[in-house]
């Protein structure tokens, strides 16, 4: 009986262990992921973004300088983990240019869930974490 009695304990601590493992993932770092992919059905995907609240994802052009050029894509996100975010492209995207998966937040422009900003704005501006983008470059194939 204490055997079991202990296994059961057991078995509840490491579940609220588990538990405050998978809340404390909710609650982590910003982040986006992404990885090449192929892009010629005109859609470009995150495998997972983190965000401390609603948003989007942004798909800017870039190259090796990682400096995010004009927009291809985007898409909603809600707060919490998002997993296989798609975007649709909104211009061509050939195979080999780099693309920037960047998070941006919902604020400062006059509606809400519709996407405001251009190149430079603050209006659904990017997201920075100790004045860093939080964003990921992947190549289309």
């Amino acid at each position: 009986m204490k055997n079991t009695l202990a296994r059961i304990t057991l078995g509840f601590g490491i579940l609220a262990m588990t538990g405050a493992v998978l809340a404390s993932g909710m609650n982590g770092k910003l982040a986006v992921k992404g990885s090449d992919q192929d892009v010629s059905g005109g859609t470009v995907s995150a495998d997972m973004i983190m965000a401390d609240s609603n948003g989007w994802l942004v798909v800017h052009r870039t190259d090796k300088s990682k400096k995010p050029g004009p927009v291809v894509a985007y898409a909603p996100l809600k707060k919490g983990k998002n997993h296989d975010v798609a975007a649709i492209l909104t211009e061509p995207v050939k195979s080999g240019d780099m693309l920037m998966l960047m998070l941006h937040g919902e604020a400062g422009g006059m509606k809400t869930g519709i996407f405001e900003y251009t190149l430079g704005a603050k209006e659904d501006g990017p997201i920075k974490v100790d004045g860093k983008l939080v964003m990921d470059v992947i190549t289309a194939r």
